[in-house]
């Protein structure tokens, strides 16, 4: 294949420009978002309007034309995005979140996907649907892995995810690259929510997976990250759990834009007194959401700005650190659905019709926080018990051995 030269740094927008590129095109997506959920998949024009736009390229190694920005420049995309429509911009976190992972694998698994094309997108189910068994110089995988958000735009294969023993005979988390031409797509996504994602299933059969192409994605080590450019000494969980905490926080605020415009011109009757009276409930609903909203967004910000602290210095982001953005970003959901909802409620039976898109937002940020990143109930046991010095468990998130 042939080597892609890296592109210059003059091709490189600053974070500000490629932020509002993003902000732009807001009143777009907005426009396109019930077609994209009626079509249930993103636009084939809007893909080609983000690749343009070169948000899948932000978090892609140098090596093969990708930015190699900071995280929270991709976190900051999709704040904007997801005001518009959150299925189109759930679509870049996944397929602009796979770039990285790239960084994390041995080169010749980039030099396969991106050789020709560097800008083939790739796809992902990490959750264990199917089946991994190991062979000699890699691994056979087998079955159907579900919600692979994008998939009709990877041309450039999927990650997917499986639980193998190792030469040890301990069972570790592996992620698989496979390529496009080893997986077929079920049209199975029919959902109350994010429709337009198109997270179809992916099913494989008897498919090759080469050693290079896998790896343990828990592994956080000098010997797993050593020797990676600064970008890739970010732990893969903080990126990913920021990343789909960022694009529910730029739902909830595009729920605040709805609220606005359509409460601005709004006389509410209240009932108690009979008179036509700007209900106080409207101003202090509203102003509760954005202060939840607010403090979800600068959390994330923070926790990826802390990790990138350490890791645009060339070092590891330490345990202690890792383990408490793990847990206080999946608290984002919850909050922002909390949020969103107090403000729909208030606008009573006007948010319920299909014409109105306050009721697809809203839907929305149901399944958006329903992600297995958004895992609010039982997370604060982690964080607190690691607070009071309980060890951690096997199998634990963050590559330590217990």
């Amino acid at each position: 294949m042939t080597q892609v030269a890296p592109v210059l740094s003059r091709d490189i927008p600053t974070e500000d420009e490629i932020v509002a590129r993003a902000n732009a095109l807001i009143p777009l997506l907005r426009e396109r978002a019930e077609a994209c959920e009626k079509a249930r998949s993103v636009p084939v024009e809007t893909i080609a309007l983000f690749k343009e736009a070169g948000f899948f390229r932000i978090l892609q190694p140098k090596r093969w034309g990708g930015y190699e920005m900071s995280p929270n420049t991709f976190n900051r995309v999709l704040m904007e995005l997801a005001r518009g429509c959150p299925s189109s911009a759930w679509v870049v976190t996944v397929l602009g979140l796979h770039p990285f992972e790239f960084g994390l694998l041995d080169p010749r698994a980039g030099d396969e996907v991106w050789g020709e094309d560097n800008s083939a997108l790739i796809s992902s189910s990490y959750a264990p649907f199917g089946t991994v068994e190991r062979t000699s110089g890699g691994y056979i995988l087998n079955g159907e892995w579900k919600t692979s958000s994008g998939c009709d735009h990877a041309n450039g294969g999927a990650f997917v995810g499986g639980r193998v023993a190792n030469a040890a005979g301990e069972v570790e988390f592996r992620s698989f690259w496979i390529q496009a031409k080893d997986f077929r797509i079920i049209d199975d996504w029919f959902v109350v929510g994010m429709a337009g994602t198109g997270s179809k299933s992916i099913f494989l059969e008897n498919v090759f997976v080469p050693e290079h192409r896998a790896h343990v994605i828990a592994a956080y080590g000098e010997e797993t990250h050593g020797n990676v450019a600064n970008l890739f000494k970010m732990p893969f969980f903080s990126v990913f759990y920021a990343a789909i905490s960022s694009v529910v926080i730029g739902m909830a605020r595009g729920m605040v834009d709805l609220y606005i415009e359509h409460m601005v011109p709004r006389q509410n009757i209240n009932q108690a007194i009979g008179a036509a009276v700007k209900d106080p409930f409207i101003k202090g609903r509203l102003g509760e959401a954005e202060a939840r909203i607010l403090g979800a967004m600068t959390r994330v910000l923070y926790n990826t700005d802390e990790a990138w602290s350490y890791a645009s210095r060339g070092e590891l982001v330490p345990l202690d650190v890792r383990i408490r953005q793990f847990a206080t970003n999946q608290f984002t959901g919850g909050e922002c659905f909390d949020a969103a909802h107090m403000i729909f409620k208030k606008t009573s039976t006007r948010g319920i019709w299909l014409s109105s898109p306050m009721q697809r937002q809203m839907r929305d940020i149901l399944v958006g926080a329903n992600h297995i990143t958004q895992n609010q109930d039982n997370i604060g046991e982690l964080l607190g018990g690691h607070l009071l010095g309980v060890p951690l468990a096997p199998g634990n998130p963050f590559g330590v051995k217990v």
